[in-house]
């Protein structure tokens, strides 16, 4: 048995720079990881079978992220072993906050040790990216500067901070937001130093306030209290407070049906810290 968490991130900014040839988008963003997340139990088996529960609701079994991880990890290795996953859910599907990505690479990273692999941690970089362009960076395990797809990552030591997540309980499609007309595409490309002087913001946020007006209701909402900002293609949404008080103050001020939660923004993952490894 192994038992390992999977945490969140957020997007502190997202600027889409162009699109590629293939479809996809070139894009700058800060990763900035949470102490708060999902958790994944890891049992092996001899069978060869994957089996991952609970089912997560309108998801087949197949698309399960944490499914694929494992089985493409099979495939790429010749493993015969299995492994039975059991997922505790807390973070919101759909949400911007990385969470079927970072089960994925928790998944790789916890399979890799306990079916013993030795694969190092580029090798399942790479593997990681084939499931989706968030997932390498909670395989890197440190909040980082990102470019290209998501998969050029500079380590960033990033002061820590209390953030105020809500949830307005929407679930939105990356892939729809990508290629919706209204996205601006043309972002000039920054340096890290001009972010940290001038601040940026997420070129995905217009979209979908357009799309979901439940998100932009949250989000003038939470900005009554502080500059609140969408994380990734959404539906999350994140404001910093100065201290742990300050957020939950807020949060309990939330109206329902929405949900949240507060975080402290770490540099580190918790997971690395369970499993560490050699590069």
């Amino acid at each position: 048995m192994l038992s390992l968490p999977a945490p969140a991130k957020l997007n502190l900014f997202l600027h889409i720079t162009g699109r590629r040839p293939d479809g996809y988008h070139n894009l700058q963003t800060l990763f900035q990881l949470l102490d708060y997340g999902d958790r994944l139990d890891f049992e092996i088996n001899a069978s060869g079978a994957i089996e991952v529960v609970p089912a997560l609701t309108d998801v087949p079994p197949e698309d399960n992220l944490i499914y694929k991880a494992a089985t493409l990890l099979q495939q790429t290795t010749g493993c015969t072993l299995g492994a039975s996953i059991h997922l505790h859910k807390r973070l919101p599907m759909g949400g911007g906050l990385g969470g079927g990505s970072s089960d994925a690479a928790t998944t790789l990273l916890a399979l890799n040790s306990l079916w013993r692999l030795q694969l190092s941690r580029k090798q399942l970089m790479t593997i990681g990216q084939q499931l989706g362009a968030d997932v390498p960076v909670f395989i890197f395990g440190h909040s980082a500067w990102a470019e290209g797809v998501g998969e050029q990552l500079s380590a960033v030591a990033i002061p820590a901070e209390w953030y105020l997540v809500l949830a307005p309980g929407v679930q939105i499609s990356t892939a729809k937001i990508f290629n919706h007309q209204g996205l601006t595409r043309n972002t000039h490309p920054i340096k890290i130093r001009a972010f940290l002087e001038r601040g940026g913001r997420n070129d995905c946020q217009t979209v979908v306030e357009a799309l979901y007006p439940q998100v932009k209701k949250a989000r003038l909402w939470l900005a009554q209290f502080a500059e609140a900002r969408l994380t990734g293609t959404g539906a999350c949404l994140f404001a910093r407070f100065a201290s742990e008080a300050d957020a939950r103050s807020v949060l309990e001020q939330m109206p329902a049906p929405w949900q949240g939660f507060v975080a402290k923004g770490i540099n580190e993952s918790p997971l690395l810290k369970q499993l560490p490894f050699d590069d």
